[in-house]
Parts: C-alpha cells; sequence; structure tokens
C-alpha cells in the first residue's frame, strides 16, 4: 500500500511551490518595466528631434511676419497678428516643456520598478540548501536559456540606464522661467538685429535709416529721398543757399553718407587710409581716424588714379561707420571716432580698381568682393557681424572684376542681397546667403548698381539694356520674371533712380531718359549737354544731377521735361549727392558742399 502510494505520488505532475510564484511576477514585472521604460525612452527621444527650442519659438510663420513688421511698422493688425501668434507659440512651448518633464519621470519610475524587480526576482531564487539526492546536470539547451533570460534583463537595465541618463543630458533645452523665454523670444539672433524690431539695439530701424543717408543712393540703394524740402534752388558765387562749403578733407571718389547730424567720407593714397567726420551743421571736422593696414603681407595692390583708394562709398548702420578700400582693408569705427575692428581681405585684383561700396542689414555688413577673372575663383560675397568684423556668412561667386555695389531689398517678406555679375543678377539670402535665385541677362563691364522701387528691381546692362526684373520665384528666372527691357542710351557708370512710378538713367554723355516703371515705355529723353560720373538722385518731387565739370541741374520728374535750375559750381563731381531734410550734401574733388533749402523769403530753412 505504501509502495503503491509513493508510486502515484511520482506519477503525479509536481506542484508549483509559493516562492516559484514569486518568482515568477517579480520577473513578470521586470519584463513590463524595461519595455515600458524602452518606449517611453523612446517617445522623449522622438518628442525631442521633433520639437527643437528654435522650431518652438521662431517657427516660419513667425519669422515672416516679424520681416513684414519691420517693413511696416505702423501696421495694427499685423502687431495683433504676431502677438497671437506669439500667445499660441508659448502655450505650445509650456506643453512642450510639460511633456517632456512628465516623461523624464515616468523613465526614471520605470527604470526604478524595473531595477527592484530584477533584485527580488534574483533574492527569491536563493534556496537554503538541504539534503537530497544528487542534482542531475542540467541539460545544456536548459543553460542556455536561463543564460538568455539573464542577458536579456541586463540589457534592459543598461538601456533602461542609458535612456534616462539620455533624455536628461538631451532635455528642452529650453528657458523654464517666463522672464528667460521673453528673452529669448526677443533675442534671436537673426530677429533681434531686425531694423524694425523694438528691441534691435545694435542696428537702426528703418524708419531710422530713411530718415538719414547712411550707404551708397541712400537707404534703400535707389537714390530716392523721403525729404519733401530738399533745396530747389541756390548760387555758389553769391552764397545763397549754401550753408557751408570746406576744402575736401581727404582724397577720394567714395559719396558722402550722413547720420545724426554727422557726415562721414573716407579717403587716403598708398601711404595711410583715413575715415573723416564732419560736423552736418558747419562743416567743422569732428574727428579725423587713420585706418593702419591690419595686414601682414606686403601690399601688391595696383591701384590706378582713375579711382584710387578710396572709391567705394562708407556705410553705417547707425551704430559704427564702416569703410572699404582698394588694397583690401576694411575697417569699423564708433560713431564717436573709436576704432572698433579691422581686417584685410587684399590683395585685390581690379583693372580698374575697387570701386564696390558698401551696404548693410541688421546688425551686418555687406561685402561684395568680386575680382579677377571667372577661372581665378576668388570673387566672394559676406556678411560680416558688424559688432566684430568676423564672418557670419560668405558664398564664391563664379566671376571677374564688376564694380556694382549690391542692395538689400525686401521680395515677398523675405530680405535679399542683390549681386550683379556677368552674366548673371543673383538674389541671395541676407540670413544666410543661399542663393534663392538668379537672372541670366547681363554683359559688359558692370558698373551700374541695381535699384528696387515699387516692386521691381531696375539693372542696367552697360551700354546695352536696361530690364525690370520681378524679384521673386525660385532657381533660374530669366524666362518668367523679366518684366520688360530698354534698348537705348544706357548708362555704363550711373545707377537707375526711381520712386517707383517713374526711373530715370543718365549716361556718362549726359543723355538723361525717363521710363514709366511698370512697362518701361519712354516718357522723355533729354541731352543735358555735360558729363556724368554722379548718379541721379530724386528728392522733393525733383531730379539733381551733376557734371564731371560742376554743372548743376535740377529737373521734374514728372512724365514731361522741365529743366527747373541750373548753376555752375565751380567744382568737379564724380560722387553722387546726399539728402536730409533740407539739406543737400555733395562731394567735390575741391570742396565739401552743404547746400539748404531758401525758404520763400529769401532765407535759409531751419536747421537739420
Amino acid at each position: 500500500m505504501l509502495t503503491r502510494l509513493f508510486q502515484v505520488e511520482a506519477a503525479s505532475p509536481p506542484r508549483q511551490s509559493g516562492g516559484e510564484t514569486v518568482l515568477l511576477a517579480w520577473r513578470l514585472t521586470a519584463w513590463v518595466a524595461g519595455v515600458f521604460s524602452l518606449l517611453v525612452g523612446i517617445t522623449l527621444l522622438v518628442e525631442h528631434t521633433r520639437a527643437k527650442p528654435n522650431d518652438l519659438l521662431q517657427p516660419p510663420q513667425l519669422i515672416a511676419a516679424k520681416e513684414q513688421l519691420r517693413l511696416d511698422p505702423t501696421n495694427p493688425q499685423l502687431k495683433q497678428d504676431i502677438r497671437e501668434l506669439d500667445w499660441r507659440l508659448r502655450q505650445r512651448y509650456f506643453r512642450h516643456l510639460a511633456l517632456m518633464g512628465f516623461g523624464v519621470h515616468l523613465l526614471a519610475g520605470g527604470v526604478i520598478v524595473l531595477v527592484l524587480a530584477m533584485m527580488q526576482a534574483a533574492r527569491c531564487r536563493k534556496r537554503v540548501p538541504l539534503p537530497g539526492p544528487k542534482a542531475a546536470i542540467p541539460h545544456p539547451a536548459a543553460r542556455f536559456a536561463a543564460r538568455a533570460r539573464w542577458a536579456v534583463a541586463a540589457c534592459g537595465i543598461v538601456v533602461g540606464s542609458g535612456l534616462f541618463v539620455l533624455s536628461r543630458a538631451l532635455g528642452p533645452n529650453l528657458p523654464t522661467p517666463a522672464a528667460e523665454l521673453d528673452k529669448l523670444l526677443a533675442t534671436r539672433p537673426e530677429e533681434s538685429s531686425s531694423p524694425g524690431h523694438p528691441q534691435a539695439a545694435d542696428a537702426a530701424s528703418l524708419a531710422e535709416l530713411r530718415q538719414n543717408w547712411p550707404r551708397f543712393l541712400g537707404a534703400d540703394g535707389n537714390s530716392f529721398s523721403p525729404s519733401t524740402n530738399a533745396p530747389a534752388s541756390w548760387n555758389p558765387q553769391t552764397g545763397a543757399g549754401i550753408a557751408w562749403k570746406v576744402p575736401t578733407p581727404t582724397r577720394g571718389f567714395g559719396s558722402p553718407i550722413v547720420w545724426a547730424g554727422q557726415v562721414f567720407l573716407s579717403g587716403g593714397d598708398a601711404r595711410q587710409r583715413e575715415v573723416i567726420c564732419l560736423d552736418a551743421q558747419t562743416g567743422k571736422i569732428l574727428w579725423q581716424q587713420p585706418v593702419a593696414s591690419v595686414s601682414d603681407r606686403p601690399d601688391r595692390t595696383e591701384v590706378p588714379d582713375s579711382t584710387g583708394y578710396a572709391a567705394p562709398t562708407m556705410a553705417t548702420d547707425g551704430r559704427r561707420v564702416y569703410a572699404f578700400f582698394a588694397n583690401g582693408d576694411c575697417a569699423a569705427f564708433t560713431l564717436a571716432g573709436q576704432p572698433a575692428w579691422a581686417r584685410n581681405f587684399g590683395p585685390l585684383k581690379n583693372p580698374y580698381g575697387h570701386a564696390t561700396s558698401l551696404a548693410t542689414w541688421r546688425d551686418r555688413l555687406i561685402l561684395q568682393l568680386d575680382q579677377g577673372e571667372s577661372e581665378d575663383g576668388n570673387s566672394k560675397l559676406y556678411a560680416l557681424d558688424a559688432r566684430t568684423g568676423q564672418t557670419v556668412w560668405q558664398r564664391p561667386r563664379k566671376t571677374g572684376a564688376t564694380w556694382a555695389t549690391p542692395n538689400v531689398i525686401d521680395a515677398e517678406g523675405k530680405a535679399q542681397v542683390i549681386a550683379l555679375s556677368v552674366p548673371w543678377v543673383i538674389a541671395y539670402a541676407a540670413a544666410d546667403g543661399a542663393e534663392v535665385w538668379r537672372a541670366e541677362c547681363l554683359n559688359g563691364e558692370i558698373a551700374p548698381s541695381p535699384a528696387c522701387a515699387g516692386g521691381l528691381l531696375f539693372v542696367a546692362s552697360p551700354s546695352e539694356k536696361l530690364l525690370a526684373i520681378r524679384p521673386s520665384g525660385q532657381g533660374d528666372i530669366t524666362q518668367t520674371h523679366l518684366l520688360w527691357t530698354w534698348e537705348d542710351s544706357i548708362p555704363d557708370v550711373t545707377s537707375p533712380a526711381s520712386d517707383g512710378e517713374l526711373v530715370f538713367i543718365l549716361t556718362t554723355s549726359g543723355m538723361l531718359t525717363c521710363l514709366d516703371a511698370r512697362d518701361g515705355k519712354k516718357q522723355w529723353e533729354h541731352d543735358l549737354e555735360m558729363e556724368c560720373h554722379a548718379s541721379p538722385a530724386l528728392a522733393a518731387g525733383r531730379l539733381y544731377l551733376f557734371g564731371q565739370k560742376g554743372t548743376a541741374v535740377v529737373v521734374a520728374a514728372a512724365r514731361e521735361f522741365r529743366e527747373l535750375f541750373r548753376t555752375e559750381m565751380g567744382d568737379a563731381f564724380h560722387a553722387s549727392p546726399a539728402f536730409v531734410q533740407d539739406r543737400m550734401f555733395l562731394r567735390g574733388m575741391t570742396n565739401v558742399w552743404c547746400v539748404r533749402t531758401i525758404n520763400e523769403a529769401g532765407k535759409e530753412g531751419a536747421q537739420p
């Protein structure tokens, strides 16, 4: 009977003890915690990759809206739209921050549960040694399965711990206090320097730029001044309308620029280059600073007398003034005359000397260095940090030497740098220098600079044709965006001037032509009978023209030709005029002039 009982007991399946049940439960808990930690970690990484800080705070629609506000700072609806968009961005930011924080806590909890479960499972496997029959040697497959389970568990612990550490290291790099968030929203590099941005502490607003004359051909580079009381007449012989006239303090062909009651000129020769600041009210020299070459290489630049060392016109962003010279020296000064920085880009190879002027965009200095032959590969377009002179971006240009000044324009809410070369007009994104579009339409030696007005870009192919281009599109727009061309009396040196309704072009021989800006139809043509290198300029409904031998002519900026004023200045002019309020500033080869409006009573106008 006892033998029978033992046989039945031996034949029955083994019962699962309470310890084995607990062990199984801890193992299941470990597996669930490991899978949970893995999924949470992957989710955090995906969320971090998908929602980068810059994408959260500065999406394309916000950037475009701020750019539009820069161009139209008084638009109340645009301001409201930006405020609403900013509020939605803040909500999305804090939702992202809460999700990342909650996920990190979930991951930490999952890893802790995984580690505890593995420790408890390991403790349950320990047994008190009891006497009994000799244990059978486990089958190799069983040993392999056991080791595999331990390997998987160990990998789970390692992966979970790694994901936890990684999630903390790559967590949202975003400011948590609201003040820090506001600071980040207000000081993104591409936006904080916007001329229209209220916190653009290191660049003047667009309104300030247009109230002054900050670069060659004015703030918009189209020889247009918004002044409504520019001088209509003056008399160099009697001094009527002449606020002041002082001897030209330095040799150079660059045009004057004007900012906040100061007139800036650059000049020099092979021995010394310099920047000079004059008082706009009196013509007195406020400061005069030399520009020492910062290059340790010998100056081998060939500089012809026809252009000299200081043909490029200076530029200012309202915080500093910038000058460039034919030997490659580029220098910045504070408005008070203190040196800010200097760099050398030479030696430059140009058969007629370097004459391309400077331009600014926000807190960046735009520098176009086209030189040599196209196959040399030495031509480049630069954007420099205006505060330090360091390169923000640069783009190679497959072109030879040119002399046209780049223009920074707004096209469909995006800032573009327009640069000319044979055979291309090329638009680069001002933010990063990426090419936006190009049009194949130029020949000859490119000297006239591009002008933009009324949403159109006016470009002269020297002595060949004038083109009107819609500055939009992508890639090659030669066949799609050339609006019209004009092929008579095309300038080879001077740049077009336009108010958006009419376009004026002037040849070196003095042939002045007026065209309709929209369709290119000729309105009139007139021979001024004088040689001209100075570009025409528009102010107060009048067109101002200056000859190389000192003749000054003012005509009506209208669809019918009317000569309003003509006089002999007794000077020679190659530089283009600058306008600020009721004053016009001229750089002659002999004198620097300030001409002021004469009112109806025969008295000079008010001080600017």
